[in-house]
């Protein structure tokens, strides 16, 4: 029943980072490109990290405690909490980069940051 489990965490992992793909190369600016990288990288690493983290826990109580898979799950749960940490504040840095340098999105109605980068706030003067 665990390998099942597995399986299925390894297929959702793998569908949202084909989809985040797909994303990168269909979308049409750089915010929108960023979304599907971040969003969907960041949900399938959590659904693979967790299918390895299961993998390792059933071959911890297979073999023993005294094995060396508990590292395993260790190094893949820092994995997952570096992941969810540092994707979305990249992402976050990348967007607010490009919309100071000047990108503009791609079919955007509203732009609330339009009047903020006229004005000048958000930057430190000198």
């Amino acid at each position: 029943m665990i390998e099942i489990i597995i399986y299925v965490f390894l297929g959702i992992g793998v569908f949202f980072n084909l989809l985040a793909s797909f994303g990168l190369i269909r979308f049409p600016d750089v915010y929108t490109r960023l979304h599907a990288g971040t969003k969907c990288t960041t949900f399938g690493s959590i659904f693979l990290s967790l299918a390895v983290i299961m993998y390792g826990l059933r071959l911890w109580y297979l073999e023993g405690f005294n094995s060396g898979n508990s590292v395993l799950v260790i190094h893949t749960i820092i994995a997952l909490i570096c992941i969810l940490v540092t994707n979305p504040t990249g992402a976050h840095a990348i967007a607010r980069a490009a919309h100071r340098s000047g990108v503009m999105p791609a079919k955007a109605v509203v732009d609330d940051l339009k009047d903020d980068r006229k004005k000048g706030r958000g930057r430190k003067k000198k």
